[in-house]
């Protein structure tokens, strides 16, 4: 009896504690894993694969192109320090210093340059060496040279000099075509007079006009690359590379409120430098190619306008008179959506790929007209009107380019011939007081009824010119300067 209950508590006892031991494990681990989970700690068995982000080694792109990139030193004379100039818009006075309004004195400014070929040539900025009277370049390895001045352009903010060398250390040409939003580039340069400076950023847009050029040139070419590398004062005129090292763009301008970089910077393309460089070397002047029309963006509101699906394309506002687009048979409200194989959005697009040719080049022009598709072949003119190679002296001396007058516009003056200035910079004829709209309608006493025949005249005379003429208003006038 005694040994009946004792093995019936024992078994009770043995049930009791594995329904307990049972309780327990269940609920333990429903408990640990609830915990574990609560504090994001999954059992092994659980865990997925994680995703692991690399970012992209700089320090190949770096070594490439830190010893071809040079410090540009630039002395002018007898420039108005009280006066605020183009250069310290682009990259302010990293000398500091100031002086009383209108006191005049020597001034300095700095800015940065790329080796292209080992035999000396540098490409920089237009405004790092504008006006410049001395030009001293300064290598990596601080060895030090006078430079050329070989050509300059002011259209795209890109000039050319050369040092006499030999097998310098170059930075190779990529393609800015290639580039994509959100790709990482680095800028190279000297801020601040702080040589050998590398950033890097990513390109944040492209095609990208700020008016800046603008402000003072009529057939300014603006498509800068965007980007959120760091780029300040001095950095004007250097590299802006892509993670192989090679060039992309020529780093120009910020975007700032004070003077120093405060999150975009804004470089020209190689594709366009290239075109530039390569005429500078050739001829001492770009040779442009322009299709000799006044265009704007189609937005919304316009597409709505012309009854069109979306917004693309370029309108063509007006086609000048004598001009590749007029010979072509282009029209004023055509829209521009290709030139040969390349799409077409936005104007600074069309820029850009136009400035890629040269006077007397032929390419093929699709518009949208009535809502239907056309194809045109144009034979793409210089700022003269011609085909010809363009002489240096008569645009960069001369300061302006041409256009032939309507006939509507002879009668209205009383005048039989005549050609207009249309677009007036820096040179003789604003020296000499001439301004924005001045008909010429003689030089040296000889009738001009073309841009081709002012190229004639002057291309030969070494001594005074004298320039005979009319306002738009009926006003008079004469003008006199030398070629020399």
């Amino acid at each position: 009896m005694k040994i009946r209950k004792f093995l019936s508590l024992f078994l009770v006892a043995v049930v009791g504690g594995l329904t307990a031991y049972g309780i327990n494990y269940y609920f333990g681990e429903k408990n640990i894993q609830k915990s574990a989970e609560l504090n994001n700690i999954l059992p092994v068995n659980n865990i997925q694969e994680s995703i692991v982000t690399t970012l992209p080694d700089f320090t190949i792109a770096a070594e490439k192109t830190l010893n071809a990139v040079v410090h540009v030193k630039t002395t002018y004379t007898q420039q108005n320090i009280g006066q605020p100039s183009i250069q310290d818009f682009f990259f302010g006075n990293p000398f500091g210093g100031g002086s009383p309004y209108g006191q005049r004195m020597p001034q300095m400014a700095s800015g940065s340059g790329v080796i292209i070929s080992g035999d000396g040539y540098i490409v920089t900025n237009n405004h790092v060496v504008e006006n410049a009277k001395d030009i001293e370049i300064v290598l990596n390895d601080n060895r030090t040279y006078n430079a050329k001045l070989i050509g300059r352009d002011p259209a795209t903010d890109i000039a050319l000099v050369k040092i006499e060398a030999k097998d310098l250390p170059t930075v190779t040409y990529g393609n800015s075509d290639n580039l994509k939003v959100g790709e990482w580039v680095l800028a190279v340069g000297n801020p601040f007079n702080l040589t050998s400076t590398v950033t890097a950023g990513i390109v944040s847009a492209k095609e990208r006009n700020i008016n800046l050029l603008r402000q003072k040139q009529k057939y300014a070419i603006e498509s800068f690359i965007q980007t959120d590398a760091a780029v300040n004062p001095g950095n004007s005129g250097g590299a802006l590379v892509n993670t192989k090292g090679e060039l992309v763009g020529i780093n120009t301008a910020i975007a700032s409120q004070t003077g120093s970089y405060t999150g975009y910077s804004f470089a020209v393309p190689v594709t366009i430098v290239k075109k530039v460089v390569s005429d500078l070397k050739e001829f001492g002047t770009v040779q442009r190619a322009l299709l000799g029309v006044n265009i704007k963006d189609v937005d919304a509101k316009l597409a709505d306008e012309l009854n069109m699906d979306k917004p693309k394309g370029v309108y063509i506002v007006n086609v000048n008179k004598g001009s590749a687009a007029e010979d072509a048979g282009l029209e004023e409200g055509d829209i521009v959506i290709k030139i040969n194989n390349t799409t077409i959005e936005k104007s600074s697009e069309l820029q850009e790929n136009i400035s890629r040719f040269s006077p007397g080049d032929k390419i093929d022009v699709w518009v949208l007209r009535d809502n239907k598709t056309k194809k045109f072949l144009v034979e793409l003119k210089n700022s003269l009107g011609t085909t010809d190679v363009v002489n240096k002296n008569i645009v960069d001396v001369l300061g302006a380019s041409f256009v032939e007058l309507s006939d509507n516009k002879k009668e209205k003056l009383g005048i039989k011939n005549g050609v207009e200035v249309a677009d007036l910079q820096a040179g003789k004829l604003m020296a000499a007081g001439v301004r924005n709209g001045f008909i010429i309608t003689h030089i040296n006493r000889k009738e001009v009824s073309s841009p081709k025949e002012i190229e004639k005249i002057l291309k030969n005379i070494h001594g005074g010119v004298y320039v005979q003429g009319i306002y738009p208003d009926g006003n008079i006038a004469y003008y006199a300067f030398g070629m020399e």
